[in-house]
């Protein structure tokens, strides 16, 4: 709750310079401070088409988000209630290169895309949801190690009952999951919301480009003069979108532990 602190608290600030800046003239600081950038960013999309990269950003990481957490919620399952030959080994393959940054991988993946043929046009956001979601599967340790913590016995009383491996999944080990759902929600959300390496390097026209490409233009020689103060907007606007994330999952923290009770 602590976001809906700061925001009147970022209110009051601008409010105060609005009236204790008045007498002066910045190109960085304009005099007013009112709603008028916002209405601006979003209507005079004829230089920068910021409207459409929220659009596209957002797009991308609902997609990601979910299709993350699939994959995630699968693999981590595997991993804690499967046994089966090289399961050690694939865990140890994963861990030794979730060591690597995954910006080392950023010429090879353009390169591969662009073979595909998923580099120009509409296409790109297709190649960033891909590559935003398509290893997030490795990623599985923290959903395991807390997967790890549900007794096993859980699982076996349902079987006994006549729940399938699938039941068992989505009755039992989800709902007890629910915390280490929220973060995971929250994490595959922000990697493409925020992303800046991987957007830059797919990304080549504004048709295609992210907030994070639209904010970093902004502050560019040639639109510096005339943008900054719709960045500062366009900054504020990219917040909402994390803030109302957090509000709304922050209560499933509190019911984690309800649904999943074998009566």
């Amino acid at each position: 709750m602590a976001v809906i602190w700061v925001l009147p608290i970022i209110w009051v600030v601008l409010e105060s310079l609005n009236k204790n800046t008045a007498p002066y003239t910045n190109t960085f600081f304009p005099t007013e401070y009112t709603f008028d950038n916002y209405i601006k960013l979003f209507t005079q999309t004829g230089v920068l088409n910021f409207p459409k990269m929220f659009m596209n950003t957002f797009i991308v990481a609902c997609f990601c988000c979910v299709i993350s957490m699939f994959f995630v919620l699968s693999v981590a399952y595997c991993m804690s209630r499967l046994r089966f030959r090289m399961r050690r080994t694939f865990m140890n393959v994963a861990l030794i290169l979730g060591m690597f940054p995954s910006i080392m991988s950023v010429i090879a993946i353009y390169f591969i895309l662009k073979a595909l043929g998923l580099t120009q046009g509409h296409t790109v956001l297709i190649a960033l949801i891909l590559v935003y979601s398509a290893g997030s599967g490795a990623g599985f340790y923290v959903m395991k190690g807390y997967m790890d913590t549900i007794p096993m016995s859980l699982d076996e009383a349902a079987m006994i009952d006549g729940c399938t491996r699938w039941q068992v999944f989505t009755k039992i080990i989800i709902p007890i999951s629910k915390p280490m759902l929220v973060y995971q929600a929250i994490t595959s959300f922000l990697g493409p919301w925020l992303d800046f390496v991987v957007a830059k390097a797919i990304a080549r026209t504004q048709e295609n480009y992210t907030v994070a490409l639209g904010l970093y233009l902004m502050l560019s020689k040639e639109y510096i003069d005339d943008w900054y103060a719709r960045f500062a907007a366009g900054a504020v606007c990219v917040s909402i979108p994390i803030a109302i994330l957090f509000i709304v999952m922050q209560r499933y923290y509190q019911e984690s532990m309800s649904g999943a009770v074998k009566g």
